[in-house]
């Protein structure tokens, strides 16, 4: 059985996750790439947006708009499974939305450091918390 939240390996996971919510929210499209494992079975699922493979992934991010990315987390819940295995979900709103978003990642401990292999974001209607 797989030890839950080895402390050491907690920290890493979650270091990790918040570099990326930094990223994510100045736009640093260099460590968001970076942060997903560049492979073809990578995949992200958004709120508009299916992609299936790190090269989608990382098209992605080069053509969005760098606007409006700000936001506020509202419950994180990083969850490590052994020492090579973690998740974070957590809940979150944007500057302005009357909507709750969500996301989840799936790390994995890779030669090159913790990376995204499973990501996705989505929004709770109006009023949904």
């Amino acid at each position: 059985m797989h030890e839950i939240n080895i402390p050491q390996v907690h920290a890493e996971v979650s270091a990790a996750f918040y570099r990326y919510e930094a990223a994510l929210v100045g736009n640093d499209v260099a460590v968001l790439d970076e942060l997903f494992w560049n492979d073809e079975h990578t995949l992200r699922f958004g709120v508009t947006e299916n992609l299936f493979c790190y090269a989608e992934i990382a098209a992605f991010r080069a053509g969005r708009p760098s606007q409006g990315l700000k936001r506020k987390l509202i419950r994180t819940v990083i969850t490590t499974y052994g020492q090579d295995f973690g998740t974070a979900n957590t809940t979150f709103l944007r500057e302005g939305a009357d909507r709750t978003g969500r996301q989840s990642h799936t790390w994995l401990r890779t030669p090159e450091g913790w990376r995204i292999v499973a990501a996705h974001v989505s929004l709770l209607p109006p009023g949904v918390e």
